[in-house]
């Protein structure tokens, strides 16, 4: 999905002009994509000057880095090493179970693929 790197964009519009479905806007003067609207067509990577709107593979440091910080805040409601041990693997299982779902997903989106791309 696409994001906006806002220190990089100048609020030239053109994003907002382009997009075919009119997820992109301005706000503040620098562009907002609005991921319920966004179809993830790509057009706004391949027209913004400045290279402002990113693909979010970029991003996959730093959501590692938040789940991490995240399951660390958590963490801090369990007095006991055996109680930490615990929520760690309950951590464990909640994050593999949503690589598993990402993994079946996109299975079935090849499975689409092939009806539509020969």
């Amino acid at each position: 999905m696409p994001w906006v790197k806002q220190e990089d964009c100048t609020g030239c519009g053109l994003c907002v002009e382009e997009c075919p479905v009119g997820a992109i806007c301005l706000q503040d003067e620098k562009a907002h994509i609005d991921m319920d609207s966004c179809i993830r067509c790509g057009h706004c990577h391949d027209i913004c000057p400045q290279e402002a709107v990113r693909h979010d593979s970029e991003r996959i440091p730093l959501e590692v880095e938040e789940n991490l910080a995240y399951t660390a805040r958590l963490m801090k409601h369990f007095e006991t090493d055996e109680g930490k041990g615990e929520f760690l693997e309950r951590m464990r299982r909640h994050f593999n179970k949503e690589k598993v779902v990402a993994e079946k997903t996109i299975e079935k989106i090849q499975i689409l693929k092939g009806q539509y791309v020969q």
